[in-house]
């Protein structure tokens, strides 16, 4: 049933040295925390130059969107076992312990890093910078350990650093407004990744060459018809992960976030945690507080537990949504904590100290990825993944709030500074330098068959994906999606593009399908996977599903136990 989405290695027919050649020594494809942290620690290898790809600008990115902070202990009654266990308890028995607590325990120093590199953090006293930090309290969190930029832009803040402190460094050139259409991998038995094909609107298709590359594209939730990401979220590199053979696990988890602004005819803006964190109640339009009912933490509980409660409310009262009730914070006190979430608000008439925001659940994190161990290398060599575009282990079958920005941090610190072991040579315990360039020729034939309108595509693959493989999944249904999949890709993956819209729906169609397929294939309930024909979670299924192009059924791996590993 799926082998129309194996049969394409490439998207576009090329001869690979034909091309216009651009040389690195390590290729970053992402720019949002992961991508340009990992660019940071590779350049710090002796004479190694840097290129770092992204698909818009850096403000275009997931990061620089995100309104929630950065989860970390520095709290003085905070502790590492504390964070560690919500985080566990969170991804309902899926985590990799030793991931978990190589993350944790590797952010505080690369958080105080970012402050030395001029980040600014909100403090309890503003107008002192040196007074202490403001944490804030999210959902599945025990302590108060969200740190926070602005209130409502740590992302945007975050972005900000990450790129002066880049654009600094003159060894890392930074590619705005630069397609990846495929990583480019030599062929044979062992396969190794070498670079990748690009597309600029000014200087056209290039072939980018590297001794290393790190993917660290971002995730895919416009793959959804109601989304929090920006449009450049089609799940790019998950798609040229799994055509160039990379393994992907467990992608039936794909975090909703409970809370995104619900306005007719207006994009679905996020709500960010920390509104309930400052004790914002969720109510029904019958004004009735309904979390209660649903988990003793109620607006607190995780991000799964919510979705499907605000989901399960909206059926009993027969209603479109619901509301956030912020009125016991009052209006000043609203406008100086969420700045950003006040003047959106205040567009649409809204005063949150006066009337509650209407809200509606919406896709928000791609909690599985391409698999990599815990020191971020792939199933290929010289190819590594890092943030949000990969998994390894650390969210297992659902996110705790604001630790992607922190795993962003630390695997980006981590998938850099291993990637310069392609850069030593061999016989010195490193990997060794690919030979540059490959020859690489994708020949791709015209299809004869019937072009469909990639607009009502796109349209209507996003819209099935909500209606049956959204917070709510039934096996009858998926299997009908995973039909209409199939007719889609018939006459769409077939096509040669020659434009970014088509690319993107040929990328959606992937993504969507591998999604899919998976949540087909996972008969139980876990995490933020919820079968109504399944309800419960099951011990067989306690496993992170590997898949692999031209594999029909994925590859069971067993949850990793235990202490942390040392990394590369």
């Amino acid at each position: 049933m799926f082998s129309i989405f194996d049969e394409r290695r490439y998207l576009i027919p090329f001869r690979a040295t034909l091309l216009p050649q651009v040389f690195t020594d390590v290729l970053v494809i992402g720019a949002g925390v992961a991508g340009m942290r990992a660019a940071l620690a590779a350049g710090e290898h002796p004479g190694a130059e840097v290129i770092v790809t992204a698909k818009g600008d850096v403000q275009q990115s997931n990061t620089a969107w995100a309104q929630g902070g950065i989860a970390a202990v520095m709290a003085k009654d905070d502790s590492f076992e504390s964070h560690v266990d919500d985080t566990l308890k969170a991804g309902a028995g899926l985590c990799d312990e030793p991931v978990v607590r190589q993350v944790i325990s590797g952010g505080p120093p690369l958080i105080n890093q970012l402050m030395e590199w001029g980040m600014r953090i909100d403090r309890v006293n503003p107008a002192d910078p040196r007074s202490p930090i403001a944490f804030g309290r999210e959902g599945g969190h025990s302590h108060s350990r969200i740190l926070h930029a602005d209130g409502d832009a740590t992302g945007r803040e975050l972005a900000i650093t990450l790129e002066r402190r880049l654009r600094a460094q003159p060894n890392i050139r930074l590619f705005t407004n630069c397609f990846s259409l495929d990583l480019i991998t030599t062929e044979g038995s062992a396969p190794r990744c070498v670079g990748a094909i690009t597309h600029h609107p000014k200087y056209g298709l290039q072939v980018i060459w590297a001794h290393a590359v790190i993917l660290a594209s971002g995730g895919a939730a416009q793959v959804y018809r109601e989304s929090t990401n920006p449009p450049v979220a089609t799940g790019d590199g998950l798609a040229m992960a799994y055509r160039a053979g990379a393994r992907v696990a467990d992608m039936a988890f794909m975090q909703f976030h409970p809370t995104t602004l619900y306005i007719a005819g207006a994009s679905r803006s996020l709500i960010t945690e920390a509104v309930r964190g400052e004790g914002a109640q969720l109510i029904d339009r019958n004004g009735y507080r309904f979390m209660g009912d649903y988990h003793p933490d109620r607006e607190l509980a995780p991000r799964d537990v919510v979705s499907k409660a605000i989901l399960d409310q909206m059926t009993k009262t027969a209603f479109s949504h619901v509301y956030l009730d912020a009125r016991a914070i009052g209006t000043e006190r609203f406008r100086a904590r969420f700045p950003g979430i006040f003047e959106l608000l205040k567009k649409f008439d809204i005063d949150p100290g006066k009337t509650p925001i209407p809200i509606h659940p919406s896709a928000h994190y791609m909690v599985g990825g391409v698999w990599t161990d815990e020191s971020a290398r792939t199933s290929i060599a010289g190819l590594y993944a890092c943030g949000e575009a990969a998994c390894t282990g650390l969210h297992g079958a659902n996110r705790l709030a604001s630790n992607s920005l922190l795993e962003g941090l630390v695997y980006g610190e981590i998938a850099g500074r291993t990637s310069r072991e392609c850069l030593e040579p061999a016989n010195g315990g490193g990997h060794g330098r690919a030979s540059l360039p490959a020859k690489v020729i994708s020949d791709i034939r015209p299809s004869d068959r019937s072009e469909l309108d990639l607009a009502d595509v796109r349209s209507s693959l996003r819209s099935v994906m909500w209606r049956h493989v959204g917070i709510e999944r039934d096996g009858a249904r998926l299997g009908e999606v995973m039909e209409m999949f199939e007719f889609w890709a018939r006459y769409t993956l077939d096509k040669i593009f020659d434009d970014r819209g088509g690319w993107e729906v040929q990328n959606l169609l992937l993504v969507g399908a591998l999604i899919t397929r998976e949540a087909l294939w996972r008969r139980e309930s876990r995490g933020t996977h919820f079968r109504i024909d399944f309800p419960q979670p099951r011990d067989e299924f306690r496993v992170h599903s590997i898949w692999q192009r031209g594999q029909k059924e994925p590859v069971p791996s067993a949850v990793r136990e235990g202490q942390a590993a040392a990394t590369a």
